[in-house]
């Protein structure tokens, strides 16, 4: 199997790209893998995010929760008093915003620098202690905080960190156990960034969402969620492929797939008309260049 990514390792090995692991799946069967040394558990950073948009999607199929529920509607904490008549509050913001990430702040709060140094340990406080810049929904603004937000949402309708309402409904389904994620000073799954599994655990999340969220035969996550979240919510001004637009969670890709990604190279790229899923683990910052080996290395395997 490792033959059919030769083009592959080639490239990566000649642009010095440190990429880690890599598997492409084409119906259902895993048709190439390669490790540099071995697959282990590594921190996904931002794919974190694209598996707490499945609890969220749990949470809307079941009525707890909805596209235009409001930070205000669970937490009282007061409007900053900060705020002008140019700016708007934070409890206005719906969930449907922190999903696609139009949020409204400038500069997004608890980027990991922040959330390394932030003295505040109830981080919700802190979100909704800073106004908006902006009105809400209608610009794309890359924002880690949005996602930790969604998270302290699901929890303080459900009762359940992100990772417990999880572990019975996706990832023992799936195989993936004694899962790893992060958590905030007050125990709210980091939801943002923190989870760790390996690059062939990725892979078989990959097959779900190509699946629409079938499993053997279970439909784990409504169809119409994946579907919703991974087509795209809102534009994106990036640059290749960060330029094609942002759905729940989930990026744009080139050749009409989409992709959750992770800092420093992580890669779950789904090609619904290909039938196939790549995931890719690495220690690399130089991301487009990873894509740009996989669309022109990978992608014509699959053909």
């Amino acid at each position: 199997m490792t033959n059919r990514l030769n083009g592959f390792v080639h490239k990566i090995m000649n642009e010095r790209l440190n990429v880690l692991s890599a598997r492409v799946l084409h119906q259902g069967d895993l048709i190439a893998q390669w490790d540099r040394n071995q697959d282990t558990r590594r921190l996904q950073h931002s794919i974190s995010k694209s598996f707490t948009c499945m609890a969220v999607g749990l949470a809307i199929e079941e009525g707890l929760l909805h596209l235009n529920s409001t930070l205000g509607d669970y937490f009282t904490y007061d409007s900053p008093t900060s705020i002008t008549e140019t700016m708007f509050p934070p409890q206005q913001l719906m969930l449907v915003d922190l999903l696609r990430m139009s949020s409204g702040h400038d500069n997004p709060p608890l980027h990991v620098e922040e959330r390394a140094s932030l003295e505040e340990k109830d981080w919700v406080k802190y979100y909704m202690s800073l106004p908006l810049d902006r009105m809400p929904g209608k610009q794309f603004t890359y924002s880690s905080g949005d996602t930790f937000m969604i998270s302290a949402l699901f929890q303080a309708v459900t009762g359940q960190t992100v990772k417990d309402f999880l572990t019975p409904r996706l990832f023992e389904p799936l195989g993936i156990h004694n899962v790893d994620w992060e958590t905030s000073p007050l125990g709210v799954t980091l939801g943002c960034a923190g989870l760790w599994i390996s690059n062939e655990e990725l892979s078989r999340f990959g097959q779900l969402l190509l699946q629409e969220g079938n499993w053997k035969g279970q439909q784990l996550i409504p169809a119409e969620w994946i579907r919703s979240a991974t087509r795209r919510q809102i534009m994106t001004s990036g640059d290749g492929d960060w330029g094609k637009g942002y759905g729940f969670q989930f990026w744009m890709c080139s050749h009409d797939a989409y992709r959750a990604d992770g800092a420093h190279g992580q890669l779950c790229i789904i090609l619904p008309a290909q039938h196939a899923v790549i995931s890719i683990n690495s220690e690399e910052d130089q991301m487009q260049q990873i894509l740009n080996a996989v669309w022109n290395e990978i992608l014509p395997i699959l053909s």
